[in-house]
């Protein structure tokens, strides 16, 4: 089993040629792919605590590729609060993301870059006056920085810079309801 991981992990993660390949170096960089995905798969569930553990207390987030705006560091709370409050019961959400490239800054700091699909879908964009389509897609580039905490990964920086996106706008920026 740890012959696969390795495997899996030497193949998708950057940074190998600067360090030594130990099992330590490669279950860091299998936890923080972990922690990415569960962030993903927390906010389609809508399960906000779940997602705010994997930050740290404070993040810098720039998503301004999506909403404009400047980049900005603010408590993660803040920052789910945020999502909740656009992705609300009526508003379904998909996150995937894949091609991780992980590379490290310190003995308990890295860097992630990741490829991201997602999509939001709600029925109140089908309406002739909302645009007429229900569906907003999005496909970027995710960085993420971890630092380990109490021998555990957390995010405290996150950015995605769009690079195509289709779909009704006003599924995109209208909160759920």
């Amino acid at each position: 089993m740890k012959l696969a991981i390795a495997f899996i992990l030497a193949t998708s993660a950057a940074g190998a040629a600067d360090a030594p390949l130990t099992e330590d170096r490669l279950l860091d960089q299998a936890e923080m792919i972990r922690v990415a995905d569960a962030i993903d798969v927390a906010v389609d569930a809508k399960n906000w605590p779940r997602a705010q553990g994997f930050f740290a207390g404070t993040v810098s987030v720039d998503f301004t590729s999506l909403t404009g705006g400047e980049p900005a560091t603010i408590p993660a709370e803040a920052l789910i609060s945020g999502w909740s409050a656009n992705l609300t019961e009526e508003k379904t959400s998909f996150h995937l993301r894949g091609n991780h490239q992980i590379t490290f800054t310190g003995p308990d700091q890295a860097e992630m870059t990741s490829h991201g699909y997602a999509w939001n879908r709600m029925e109140r964009g089908a309406l002739p006056e909302n645009g007429g389509e229900p569906l907003w897609e999005v496909w970027g580039t995710y960085t993420h920085d971890f630092v380990r905490e109490d021998e555990t990964w957390r995010v405290t920086a996150m950015s995605f810079t769009a690079t195509a996106e289709r779909g009704n706008p006003f599924v995109r920026d209208t909160p759920g309801r």
